[in-house]
């Protein structure tokens, strides 16, 4: 027995099936629902105050995202110049020396994907190494 997902009945843009699943005993989607034409406008416009403050933020801070050694410690500089930036008390310290302690642990992680890489290239460019299976 196959069990048939129901999906919206509009269209996209496009011309292609919405594909989302529809509000309970409706036909359309939240976003295809003419009873939530104003709902789904609100949320529209806030997802795209959204995406242009997070793109005003990232450009002020130069931050391209988490997924290098580099991006990430650009994020804990950037943490750590906020931190530096309020006033003197405990959480303070605390943050600083929590910022201090990741940002040795990312430096350890940092020289030891610089010397794998460094020992990668010197296997490749040994002449007449046989690889093992």
């Amino acid at each position: 027995m196959v069990i048939k997902a129901r999906a919206c009945s509009a269209l996209n843009d496009n011309g292609t099936p919405c594909g989302q699943a529809p509000l309970v005993g409706a036909a359309y989607c939240f976003w295809h629902s003419p009873e939530h034409a104003e709902e789904a406008a609100a949320a529209r416009r806030l997802g795209g105050l959204r995406r242009r403050k997070e793109r005003a933020v990232a450009g002020a801070y130069d931050f391209e995202g988490i997924e290098t050694v580099g991006q990430v410690r650009r994020l804990i500089e950037v943490a750590v110049l906020d931190t530096l930036a309020l006033e003197n008390s405990v959480a303070r310290s605390r943050t600083l020396a929590y910022l201090a302690q990741v940002s040795v642990n990312l430096l350890e992680k940092g020289e030891l994907e610089e010397r794998l890489r460094a020992l990668e290239e010197m296997v490749r460019a040994t002449p007449g190494r046989r690889r093992s299976a």
